[in-house]
């Protein structure tokens, strides 16, 4: 029997490390960021479907979506960034479904989604449970400004758009704390994963 656990949390808390330490145990990892660039690849039909909402000044000059100018382009404005997201959600769930059918299919015993936009997207009919994973807002920020090369007001700015942490815990089935060393986060995956087989067994 194959188990899929859904990973999720908020914006720089870490879920692709968890992610990564769930691979090291033996887990299946499908990412829903990289089906997300599968869905939007040159030539597929919801790119085009973006250049039409949006205008050719979102592709770049390889004709690939230039992902960082769309996310500048609506993460201001709700009425664009909803528009983004029916056009592309869809062709992610199709990709995403057929995936997890064929791990299925293949009898992989513990399948990680890892889908930050899990509960925005009404993902979580995709998988069998779920994890939420978080870090203090101090740190998001902190990993922000590293990782995006933002200002703190940039990157409070970006964690206030997203859906509360409390809420996505409040919806979890686990929750893992990033907050601290990589060591400690990988003895809550460790123990996680150890628990999942056991509940497959």
């Amino acid at each position: 029997m194959t188990l899929v656990l859904g990973l999720t949390g908020g914006i720089a808390a870490g879920k692709s490390s968890v992610a990564a330490l769930f691979a090291e145990c033996g887990a299946m990892v499908v990412s829903a960021d990289q089906l997300a660039r599968e869905a939007v690849a040159p030539g597929t039909p919801t790119l085009t479907e973006l250049v039409a909402a949006f205008g050719t000044s979102i592709l770049a000059a390889s004709g690939e979506l230039d992902r960082e100018k769309l996310g500048q382009m609506v993460f201001a404005d709700p009425r664009a960034r909803r528009q983004l997201n029916a056009i592309t959600h869809p062709a992610i769930a199709r990709l995403a479904e057929k995936q997890l059918l064929a791990l299925r299919q293949q009898q992989v015993a513990l399948v990680v989604y890892e889908a930050p936009l899990l509960f925005e997207a009404g993902a979580e009919g995709r998988v069998d449970r779920v994890l939420t994973v978080i870090a203090s807002s101090q740190l998001q920020c902190e990993r922000l400004c590293t990782r995006d090369r933002l200002d703190p007001a940039a990157a409070q700015a970006r964690i206030a758009a997203q859906w509360p942490q409390a809420e996505k815990v409040a919806r979890a089935d686990y929750v893992i704390d990033n907050s601290g060393p990589l060591e400690t986060t990988r003895r809550q995956v460790v123990a996680l994963y150890q628990h999942l087989l056991a509940s497959t067994a």
